[in-house]
């Protein structure tokens, strides 16, 4: 089976679309087309895939990303067995294209909501494009096939679509947590708490405890970050390729995840949360419901109130004074991500959707 996939929102590099889907399909005997912004990104297709190079889609800069990705698609369409994008900007991009190959479209994230957190689109226009999201959602319905991330999209849809969830590699073994490194690995903005880890950060100081962040940075936090990295108040390694990345959370004392109350974030599981269980980390996380429901259930973290610095310091700080909490914690989270979150677990049942919607046998 030859697969194109496409992205003109999402890194190169991302973890779901590359180093989850995309090595499965490849470890299954597929070949992968992935079309994706290196350029923009300054990245490099891996060797085992075929990259191409598409514009980024960024703020309001979005249509030449679209029309270029129309094109290869066109181009493309007799020569792959079955397209899959990620960006709900490319369901205009194969919408009305004849002789199509299958398409199938991975629902990340609850558009619409998402809509409140861009600063690009101003205030008066959400209501209508909220609802012209909600209109090209049940276009795409009706015409593709759906892969949802979350089970908690299956409301916004009519018809059942298989969920795919978000879970991560777990390694066979993990160092235990130490005592004087907190982390937060994911993309970084003042929606998902990069003021409230800054100002930890600052509490945590004298206390002989760093706080490193690694991700990309929207452009309105990165002056923020630049300068809390120059007063030497935290570490901010930018984005890393998300294999690198995991790695950096080997033997931290403290993962941090801080969304805020958004719309987008209630119903979704925060995947770095599955990541820092996986590599035996302790979770600091804000009440976000799903959030909650994995850390409580799981007794792998604790939960702290909404922009409180002071008290997710409070709570490093105890999990550095107290070793016995700190192992339990790591193990009961690591096992937990063993047992139900690795993804080897999960790819079986994501290529052999792709594989039944494109007529062809494993």
């Amino acid at each position: 089976m030859h697969v194109l996939v496409m992205t003109v929102v999402h890194h190169p590099e991302d973890a779901r679309i590359l180093h989850r889907q995309i090595r499965a399909l490849v470890d299954a005997g597929h070949e992968v087309t992935y079309a994706a912004p290196y350029t923009a990104r300054g990245a490099v297709p891996r060797s085992w895939v075929t990259g191409v190079d598409l514009p980024r889609a960024a703020e309001r800069r979005r249509f030449t990303a679209v029309r270029a990705a129309r094109r290869l698609f066109k181009s493309m369409r007799g020569r792959v067995d079955l397209t899959l994008i990620h960006d709900p900007e490319l369901l205009l991009a194969v919408a009305g294209v004849r002789r199509r190959p299958p398409v199938v479209w991975d629902v990340h994230e609850d558009t619409p909501a998402t809509l409140s957190l861009k600063p690009w689109l101003p205030a008066f226009l959400r209501p209508p494009v909220r609802f012209l999201a909600r209109l090209m959602e049940g276009t795409a319905e009706r015409h593709l096939h759906l892969l949802l991330a979350e089970t908690a999209y299956t409301g916004r849809f009519r018809k059942p679509h298989p969920v795919v969830p978000n879970d991560t590699w777990v390694p066979d073994t993990v160092s235990p947590p130490g005592d004087d490194r907190v982390v937060y690995l994911g993309w970084l903005s003042e929606a998902r708490g990069v003021h409230e880890a800054i100002e930890a950060a600052r509490i945590l100081q004298p206390q002989k405890v760093t706080v490193e962040l690694i991700g990309y940075a929207d452009p309105r936090t990165r002056p923020v970050l630049k300068e809390a990295v120059e007063q030497g108040i935290l570490e901010w390694r930018d984005f890393m390729p998300n294999d690198e990345a995991l790695k950096r959370l080997d033997g931290a004392l403290a993962g941090l995840s801080l969304l805020h109350d958004e719309p987008n974030y209630r119903h979704s599981m925060p995947t770095k949360i599955v990541e820092y269980m996986a590599h035996g980390v302790p979770v600091i996380t804000t009440p976000s419901p799903r959030a909650v429901e994995l850390v409580e259930r799981y007794r792998s973290g604790a939960v702290v109130p909404w922009r409180d610095a002071a008290a997710i310091a409070r709570v490093v700080l105890r999990l550095r004074d107290d070793a016995v909490e700190r192992a339990e914690t790591s193990a009961r989270g690591y096992a937990a991500a063993r047992a139900n979150h690795h993804w080897p677990n999960s790819a079986p049942r994501f290529v052999g959707h792709l594989e039944e919607w494109a007529g062809v046998k494993s």
